[in-house]
C-alpha cells in the first residue's frame, strides 16, 4: 500500500470516528453489522441487538 493510500485511509477513519461521536452526542444510536446481525451502540455506550425506539418507526 502506497503512502497516498495510507493517508487517505487515516483521513477516512478519522471522519468515521468523528461522525460516530457526533451521532451519539445527538442521541442517535450507531448501527453495526457483524455476521449478518445488527448491533446498536446506544448513546450511553450500551451495545445491544434490540432495535432502539427511534428505529422502530422505520420499516
Amino acid at each position: 500500500m502506497g503512502e497516498l493510500e495510507i493517508k487517505i485511509l487515516k483521513i477516512a477513519s478519522k471522519a468515521v470516528k468523528d461522525a460516530q461521536k457526533d451521532s451519539l452526542k445527538r442521541g442517535i444510536a450507531n448501527v453495526y453489522s457483524k455476521n449478518k446481525k445488527l448491533y446498536f451502540q446506544l448513546p450511553d455506550g450500551t451495545i445491544t441487538q434490540e432495535k432502539p425506539q427511534q428505529y422502530s418507526l422505520l420499516k
